[in-house]
């Protein structure tokens, strides 16, 4: 799964629904081996410990994969250490790349691969769980106005999410710094002030800023930030009373949003969290049953 603007609605909702009942207490294992290797180039930890625990649990081989030690440090390309593990025995591979787009260059690799996330391109992954924790809540997606709040342009989660939500059916909304909003997204959803998308969304995802990904240094204070563009407590009591806060983390806390509001009433973050490790068994599951392996459910 690379990105999901590749998968059809049917398809996402299929997806989604299989996370759900994981989430509900159903088990799967592989029916055979199988064998998977995690290459994250970028530091995580959400993503990462979450898809090998969503391994695990689906009875497949985590095999270790060390990037720092490996043969891309003598300067073997990404294709040639796919094409390695490969050869080897791997049958797919969940990669997390600083480069937008990794995956154009594997074009001709046999095995299964997970994007968990390329540069500022996709995190098909995160936006499954956020689906699952929206679906959870709310139980459709049409209709839904969801407010996209951030560091937008540089974020793959924004650019996931606001694709697949407009899809689905709801009413995208985006805010922020205006340089940090690409008007290509506009095809997705309408850009507000925060402070008038917070009196509409029922869904207010807030993004980190994505410094790694900045030419420039931010010049305003943490302090600055969360004053022009974070979700203040004063903020909050303009939301509608049923609205919740979701963040796909790391959360900045008194940068993006007030410390306190992260474990507020309507904060649905650490569920976030929760979901996914459902999000990625479900998806791991749909790549490995397109090349053929089997699952048997366990009563």
């Amino acid at each position: 799964m690379i990105k999901l603007s590749r998968l059809s609605t049917d398809s996402i909702s299929g997806i989604l629904s299989e996370a759900l009942d994981f989430a509900n207490g159903k088990v799967v294992k592989a029916k055979s081996d199988v064998f998977v290797a995690n290459l994250f180039f970028e530091d995580s930890t959400r993503t990462k410990v979450s898809f090998e625990i969503a391994e695990k649990k689906l009875g497949l081989h985590l095999v270790q994969f060390d990037e720092k030690k490996s043969s891309i440090n003598k300067g073997e390309t990404l294709l040639d250490t796919i094409k390695t593990l490969e050869a080897i025995g791997i049958n797919v591979a969940v990669i997390r790349h600083q480069q937008t787009r990794y995956y154009d260059e594997l074009k001709d690799a046999r095995l299964a691969l997970v994007n968990a996330g390329d540069g500022v391109g996709h995190h098909p992954s995160q936006a499954i769980l956020d689906l699952m924790t929206i679906k959870q809540e709310f139980g459709d997606f049409k209709g839904l106005k969801v407010g996209i709040v951030g560091d937008v342009k540089h974020s793959r989660v924004a650019n996931s999410n606001a694709d697949t939500l407009r899809r689905l059916g709801a009413k995208v909304y985006f805010s922020g710094p205006v340089d940090w909003f690409d008007e290509a997204m506009l095809v997705n959803g309408t850009y507000l002030s925060f402070d008038n998308l917070l009196k509409e969304v029922d869904v207010l995802m807030m993004l980190r800023i994505q410094h790694e990904r900045h030419q420039e240094k931010m010049k305003l204070t943490a302090s600055e930030y969360l004053k022009k563009y974070g979700l203040t407590k004063e903020r909050e009591k303009k939301m509608k009373p049923n609205a919740i806060i979701m963040h796909p983390a790391p959360i900045n806390r008194g940068v993006e949003i007030d410390g306190d509001l992260v474990e507020c009433k309507r904060s649905r973050i650490f569920k976030q969290m929760s979901n996914g490790v459902y999000a990625r068994m479900a998806i791991l599951k749909y790549v490995l049953e397109k090349q053929s392996f089997e699952f048997e459910e366990i009563k």
